[in-house]
Formats: structure tokens, C-alpha cells, sequence
């Protein structure tokens, strides 16, 4: 996340995820939707089993029973003392006993029904002993009892359990209807995910585009969306284009202003009045600096890096060392290896480190990792500071603070927002605080760079 002033990095947050908040409510909403429709699904798939399967329930019973009573009958002839425990199962218990198991009872329609359907599957068993009864089981349910006569006068007692549950074919209706809805589901998400990534590419890339960089937008998904894309990107092309030629072209006339000043200078020299001269002097070498902050500017606008290994601790004590030797004092971990664009971090410390030195007379360098992992730089100073207030607005190209920086001070107010426009379009953050001493503190997030991309 690019950061600018401490409040502009708040707003810079809520600008960044106004888009992304709309289409994560967009796919939630979506999501919730197709939730509620499998539910729906779910709730009258269960309604229909459940209506349905008070008939097919009593069916299957019925067959159950007339298949195992048949089978029964001409096991019994072959191995009588085996019959029970081979005819035993999970939802059957058979059991052969000298009398019947089952008491005679009033009238039952579930009853009826359930032996009229065993006549239907087995009409043979319409000449046996056959009684039937309901009982309720120890879970709840109710269970289908019965016992047969079988030929040698012993009776065939049995009990088919959950007779009023629906475990034979409603459950697996549940499973196969929540498997189904659950699939259904997973796959209306993916592509609705599919659907949306070019719309949470193109909010991505709008983002950046604001930030000043150069995305190339990838044209998929539907028609209105590729145009858009198209138009994004011939957008950005004019947009760089014509910044890159303005830039340029201020940078040249900068330039070339040098020479009329050099001859200035020379003139100066001429000048017998010690007073006159010296004062052309001072004011040909003030336009030469300010040329020289206006052209670092110009140049942070078009300049390119590639990515690269740096130790931070070696490339940051080169330049104070070069650069502002006896002026700055570092602070470094025994390791800070980064993937980052060497060039612009150090024009970026060069411009706030001379800022500080120009201020505060020293400046005070700290390179640290912050709470999410990322490498850190801080550079403060002893300097008058600079108002909270005034955070944002210095950000602004030629912009001065009187109360904190005197009008006669060289410069055009140009440090701070070419170090700031270096680091938003290279990946970097920038805020400001005070320091301790009460100067002005300026930290630098170091941009992390992808091997192999160039900005």
C-alpha cells in the first residue's frame, strides 16, 4: 500500500478499498443467494421424499419381510439351528420360538396395508399363518413385529426395525440432494469468480493508474469489459505519453537555461562593484539550484529501474558517506537484504537526507523492518519541523512553509515531492511525524520489487 502523510495514508486506504469492499459485497451477495436457492432446493427436495415416502416406506418394509419369510421357509427345511443367525441382519432380527412373539391386536390400516403388500410380493404366503403387529422400539420408533407358522409347527418371529423412520430411501435422498446442492454451489462460485476477475483486475488497475503507474490491462471476459479494458489502455498510453513529453520537454529547457546563466556568471566576474557582483552571483547560483531540483523532479516522472538485490545497510552508508560525509549518522540491523529499485530509493534518501541536513544541520538515518515485515527507513532531524497540519500540503510540487522554513532559503520545494513521486510510482510509502528532538520525521516504506519486473 502506497502511503502518503499519515492522514493521506488513511484516506489513501479508503480510496484504494472503496472499489474492492463493492465486489467482495457483490460475491457475497451472489454467494448468499445461491445458498438460499440450494436450501430452498434442500427444504422441498426433503418435503417431496417425505410426502412420497410413507407409501415407498411401507413397500420396502413389505419386501423385505416377504423376501425373508420365503427365503426363511426353505432354509428351515435345509438348516433349521442356523436359520436365526444367517437370516439376522442390521434392520432384521429373526428369531424361532414355540409360540409366536407377537399378540394378537385391534385392527391396524399401517398393519393392513403393509400385509397386503407382502401378499403382493409373495401371493404363496396368503396360505400361511401370518401375524402382524407394531411395536415401539427403545429409539423411538416403531417397529414392524411379526412371526409365521412354519411347517413343523414352531413360529418364524421377526421384527423390521424404524418402520416409521425413513433411513431407506429418504436419507439417501438428503445426502445425494445436499451433495448435489453443495456442488452446484461450489461451481456457481468459481464462476462467478471467473466471471468477476476481469472487473477486480480492472478496479486493481484503475488504482494504480492513480498512483501513476503503467498497467497494462488484460482484455478477457465479456465484450463490455474488453472495450473497457481497451479504453483503459489506450487511455494510459496517451496519459504517458503526454507526461513523459512534458516532462522532457521542461527538463530540456531547464538544460539549456545553464548557459545564458553560465554566461551570467562569467559577466558577474566583470562586474567592478564588488556589492553588484556578488549579488548577481548569489542570485545565478540560486537559478542554478533551483534548475538542478527542478530537473531531479522532471526526471522522477519518467525514470525507470529494474529490480535488484540490495543490502541496505551497505547502500545507504555509500551515499551518506559520498554524499553528506561527517553530516548523517546511520543505524542499521547486521542484515537488510531486500528486492528492491536501488536508483529512486536513493535519489528518494538523497533528497529527504539533505532536507534534514539543510534544516536541522544533521540528519539521523534508521533502517528497521516495521510490524508487517517490511523494511523501513527513517530519516530525522533537530530542524524547526513542520505542523501536522502542513503534512499533506508539502507533498504539492514548489510548495513552502513559511513559518518553518525561512522565504530567502535556496530551492523550489521540490525534495519532498520528488522523493514522494518516485515512491508512489515505484511501490513505496512515505509519512511524516515528529521526531523526538521536535524536528521533522520522515519514514520511507522500501519498495519490494518482483525478480524479473522493470517500473
Amino acid at each position: 500500500m502506497i502511503g502518503l502523510t499519515e492522514p493521506a495514508l488513511r484516506r489513501r486506504k479508503t480510496t484504494t478499498l472503496r472499489h474492492r469492499p463493492n465486489l467482495s459485497r457483490l460475491a457475497v451477495r451472489a454467494a448468499t443467494l445461491l445458498l438460499l436457492l440450494a436450501a430452498v432446493q434442500a427444504v422441498a427436495s426433503l418435503l417431496f421424499y417425505n410426502a412420497i415416502d410413507k407409501e415407498t416406506l411401507r413397500e420396502d418394509h413389505a419386501r423385505r419381510v416377504a423376501e425373508l419369510l420365503v427365503v426363511s421357509q426353505r432354509m428351515y427345511a435345509v438348516a433349521p439351528e442356523t436359520l436365526a443367525q444367517t437370516m439376522s441382519t442390521g434392520h432384521l432380527e429373526v428369531a424361532l420360538s414355540a409360540q409366536p412373539h407377537v399378540a394378537p391386536g385391534p385392527p391396524d390400516q399401517a398393519v393392513g396395508e403393509i400385509r397386503d403388500h407382502i401378499l403382493h410380493w409373495e401371493p404363496e404366503l396368503g396360505e400361511e399363518a401370518l401375524l402382524l403387529g407394531i411395536e415401539p422400539s427403545r429409539r423411538g420408533y416403531r417397529d414392524l413385529v411379526g412371526a409365521m407358522r412354519l411347517a413343523d409347527g414352531r413360529w418364524l418371529n421377526f421384527r423390521s426395525r424404524d418402520i416409521s423412520s425413513s433411513w431407506p430411501i429418504a436419507l439417501r435422498a438428503t445426502v445425494l440432494t445436499l451433495v448435489t446442492a453443495g456442488l452446484c454451489l461450489a461451481l456457481a462460485l468459481w464462476s462467478l469468480r471467473i466471471m468477476t476477475r476481469p472487473l477486480r483486475e480492472l478496479t486493481d488497475a484503475a488504482d494504480a493508474i492513480g498512483q501513476g503507474k503503467f498497467v497494462p490491462v488484460h482484455e478477457s471476459g465479456p465484450d463490455d469489459l474488453r472495450s473497457l479494458a481497451r479504453s483503459m489502455n489506450a487511455m494510459q498510453a496517451r496519459i504517458a505519453a503526454m507526461l513523459e513529453d512534458q516532462a522532457r520537454s521542461f527538463e530540456a529547457i531547464s538544460h539549456d537555461l545553464r548557459t545564458p546563466l553560465s554566461r551570467v556568471m562569467i559577466a558577474a566576474d566583470m562586474i567592478d562593484d564588488d556589492e553588484i557582483g556578488g549579488l548577481v552571483r548569489d542570485s545565478t547560483q540560486e537559478m542554478e539550484a533551483m534548475l538542478m531540483s527542478l530537473q531531479q523532479y522532471l526526471r522522477a516522472q519518467h525514470l525507470t529501474a529494474a529490480p535488484e538485490t540490495v543490502d541496505l545497510g551497505l547502500a545507504v552508508a555509500d551515499l551518506l558517506g559520498g554524499t553528506f560525509p561527517g553530516q548523517a549518522r546511520l543505524e542499521v540491523p547486521s542484515v537488510a537484504i531486500v528486492q528492491t529499485y536501488r536508483e529512486p530509493l536513493l535519489l528518494v534518501l538523497r533528497a529527504l537526507v539533505e532536507n534534514a541536513i539543510h534544516y536541522g544541520g544533521f540528519a539521523e538515518v534508521k533502517v528497521m523492518p516495521d510490524a508487517d515485515g517490511r523494511w523501513t527507513i527513517t530519516v530525522e532531524d533537530t530542524g524547526p519541523g513542520i505542523p501536522e497540519d502542513q503534512f499533506e500540503r508539502i507533498l504539492a510540487p514548489f510548495y513552502r512553509i513559511d513559518e518553518a522554513r525561512a522565504r530567502d532559503t535556496a530551492g523550489f520545494g521540490l525534495g519532498i515531492p520528488t522523493a514522494h513521486r518516485l515512491l508512489q510510482r515505484f511501490g513505496g510509502g512515505l509519512a511524516f511525524g515528529r521526531a523526538e528532538g521536535g524536528g521533522l520525521s520522515v519514514r520511507v516504506t522500501v519498495p519490494v520489487a518482483p525478480a524479473g519486473v522493470t517500473a
